[in-house]
Parts: structure tokens; C-alpha cells; sequence
């Protein structure tokens, strides 16, 4: 299944969600092994720098981007500083942490108190902001994207975060 294949089967799996208001989660099991593998790239490759956390305006109002601009969202499954997507089936190939190395910086908007990490299974270190672990999504195709923005998936929903950490959706 292509990359493009698979965003769109995870955009249908949302709609559908939304229309039922039913919590589905993405059938992964026929996800393939090249985007699985392209995933694992597309961490690793932005785990390479330190990671940017900067704030953007969005139809929701200021909040949380990653350095492309992309949102980026905290699980409401998570304790303060505990990733719990890592420990559920698939969830991080559709919601993948957000890595860095070395100190994250802040970008314009963003409280630096509020920034931290958190140390993963084999070594990776996830940014968080105001306790809250940070995710992107793999199906958001441009930056200031909010669409899945209070999407029920993997027993949980997605919010944004604004510049104080507080949850949005």
C-alpha cells in the first residue's frame, strides 16, 4: 500500500469516526512493510536535529507546530511525562513521537519552561510541552493542518496544545 494509499484509508477511517462517533482504531494489519519501513525513515530522519517547537496560527486559534509547521498533538491516554502510545499496537506508525537530539528549542510563541523530553525504548528522546508528550500524524499533508484535531483513535483523542498547554479539542 502506498504512502498516499494509506493516508487516505486512515482520512476514511476518521470520517467515518466522526460521522458514527464511534472510537475505531486504524486497521494497521494491512499497512505494508514499505511504509512501515518509510515510517521508521521518516523518524530516524527527524530525530537526526534538535527538534523545533514554534506556536502558528490555525483555524483553531495559536497552537503547538513542529519546525515544518506541522501540528502537533498530545494523547489523552498519556500521563503527565508517559507515553502510552508506544505500549498500543500500531499507534505510533499513525501517530509518530516527536523526537529529538539533543536540546529542543523554542521557537516564536513557545513558553521554553514548558518544553522537556522524555526518554523512550532504545534510547529515543520525546519532546514534551507542559508534561504532555507530542505526536505528529502521519495522514497531515501540510502545515497548520487541525482536521484530526479531537479524532478519537487507539482508546484516546488527539488534541492541539496552545502556548500555555492547554489542550484544544
Amino acid at each position: 500500500m502506498s504512502r498516499t494509499s494509506f493516508r487516505l484509508a486512515a482520512v476514511a477511517v476518521l470520517a467515518a469516526i466522526s460521522i458514527t462517533g464511534l472510537a475505531v482504531a486504524v486497521p494497521l494489519a494491512a499497512a505494508s512493510a514499505s511504509h512501515r519501513a518509510t515510517t521508521g525513515r521518516s523518524q530516524a530522519v527527524a530525530a537526526a536535529t534538535a527538534a523545533t517547537v514554534a506556536v502558528r496560527s490555525t483555524s483553531l486559534g495559536r497552537i503547538l507546530v513542529n519546525s515544518r509547521g506541522f501540528t502537533v498533538y498530545a494523547f489523552s491516554r498519556d500521563g503527565r511525562g508517559k507515553d502510552r502510545c508506544v505500549a498500543i499496537s500500531g499507534c505510533t506508525a499513525v501517530w509518530p513521537p516527536l523526537t529529538t537530539r539533543g536540546s529542543v528549542r523554542a521557537g516564536a510563541g513557545v513558553q521554553a519552561s514548558l518544553l522537556g523530553t522524555i526518554s523512550l525504548k532504545g534510547g529515543a528522546r520525546q519532546v514534551t510541552y507542559a508534561g504532555h508528550p507530542l505526536y505528529t500524524y502521519t495522514a497531515d499533508t501540510g502545515p497548520g493542518q487541525t482536521g484530526y484535531v479531537g479524532a478519537s483513535q487507539f482508546g484516546g483523542v488527539w488534541q492541539a496544545l496552545q502556548s500555555s498547554g492547554r489542550l484544544v479539542g
